[in-house]
């Protein structure tokens, strides 16, 4: 008891330790903090016993209780699924074009719809549908190949110059600087096309519409207007796919982009494909 040493401030015990003069107090912790850290370690070993827990080479310890969160979120996805399988099947028999005409079936169709494009739809299309440089703004009502649900449904379904797809929708906008028209021509003809619509730098020049009706009336109609039974976009509106500008423009005239949509029939199927046609018609651009 002797070897006691009493801090002079605190009155506390010392631990006896000491650093560069300074010596340590002997404050044990509290015996509610010791008890519930003892409890706590009794329910970890508790708990990697009884659920699974420990990595091994090619899984894990299963626990004794075999429990299995994969388990568990496959059996809500199945219940899920037999829920919806009705309706489902009721999607899967009935034409797209009649599926607006039930509101049970196209709530039902728009939800699934929604889920499915902010998956497969969004990284171009943008979350809100209005698309970008390149990327075709779908709550517009200027539609490249047609805006009404069935002729949504077969772009979504066959795509657009997809590789894979047979029935593709399909045109390639020719490449005028190839000998086709010169740089005085594709100058003219890209200021007329620019006047159709009030873009800055644009002249209907009576060259540049004889230009225009020679080689570009054929797919974009005479007036600009589009043509959707051959692909070809509306050039008098003010929504362009690549820019709206009079440099972009004759930038496409001499060497066109020509984009590519996927083929999602047959990696989703036509039940998820008409949902997914429902939800984009009725976004506000659907005809």
């Amino acid at each position: 008891m002797s070897d006691r040493q009493i801090d002079d401030v605190t009155g506390t015990e010392t631990t006896g330790h000491e650093w560069d003069g300074i010596r340590e107090l002997n404050t044990p912790l509290p015996r509610w903090w010791l008890w519930t850290f003892y409890a706590t370690i009794v329910f970890a070993i508790g708990y990697t016993i009884a659920f699974p827990a420990w990595p091994l080479i090619s899984g894990a310890t299963p626990g004794v209780l075999g429990y299995s969160s994969r388990a568990d979120l496959a059996a809500e996805v199945a219940a899920a699924k037999a829920a919806q399988g009705q309706t489902v099947a009721r999607i899967a028999e009935t034409p797209v074009a009649d599926i607006l005409k039930d509101a049970d079936l196209t709530r039902f169709a728009t939800s699934g719809g929604k889920s499915l494009f902010k998956i497969y739809c969004s990284q171009c299309h943008g979350t809100g549908a209005t698309g970008a440089v390149g990327y075709p703004n779908l709550n517009d009502d200027e539609w490249i190949w047609g805006g009404s649900i069935d002729q949504i449904y077969t772009t979504i379904a066959h795509g657009a110059r997809s590789p894979v797809d047979a029935d593709t929708h399909f045109n390639i906008m020719p490449l005028f600087s190839d000998g086709l028209l010169d740089k005085t021509q594709i100058d003219q003809v890209a200021k007329y096309v620019a006047s159709l619509s009030g873009i800055a730098g644009g002249e209907a020049t009576p060259e540049g519409q004889t230009l225009f009706a020679d080689n570009c009336a054929a797919c974009h109609g005479a007036t600009g207007q589009g043509l959707v039974d051959l692909g070809g976009p509306s050039l008098n509106d003010g929504i362009w796919l690549y820019d709206g500008s009079l440099d972009a423009i004759r930038a496409q005239i001499e060497n066109p982009r020509h984009g590519v949509m996927p083929a999602w029939l047959p990696r989703l199927g036509p039940e998820a494909v008409k949902q997914l046609a429902i939800y984009v018609h009725g976004l506000g651009g659907g005809q």
